[in-house]
């Protein structure tokens, strides 16, 4: 199992490491997708990459102000999501930054120490 440094102090979540399937927040493991904001880390029980849907994404972050932009985590390899699924982000002015879950992971923590107001979407590690 990896463990990654919390180097610099924010609040909010931090993956501080990978499992097998997903990613470890301080003692809690996240075995399957995983969604974060700066204020909470939930489990995402992702669906299909055809069936990824930003609604569902922001509803269940309910977070207020709208972030700067949704870091997504596409899985052990960098793809794109669905064009339905930006074109959704386009509309809600929201912009998308895509990177393989490992990346995005690490990414999370470097934005966060420069306390960026994002939301990210993991999916899991398999």
């Amino acid at each position: 199992m990896v463990e990654l440094r919390r180097d610099v102090e924010f609040e909010g979540p931090i993956v501080t490491g990978f499992t097998p399937n997903g990613y470890k927040i301080g003692d809690q493991r996240f075995d399957n997708g995983l969604l974060l904001s700066p204020e909470q880390a939930q489990s995402w029980n992702a669906p299909a990459r055809d069936d990824l849907n930003l609604t569902d994404i922001i509803a269940a972050l309910n977070l207020f102000p709208v972030p700067e932009f949704l870091l997504f985590g596409s899985g052990t390899k960098m793809e794109q999501p669905p064009a339905a699924f930006r074109r959704a982000a386009e509309t809600a002015k929201l912009g998308i930054e895509v990177m393989d879950s490992r990346a995005a992971a690490r990414a999370w923590g470097v934005l966060r120490a420069e306390e960026r107001w994002i939301i990210g979407a993991f999916l899991p590690l398999r």
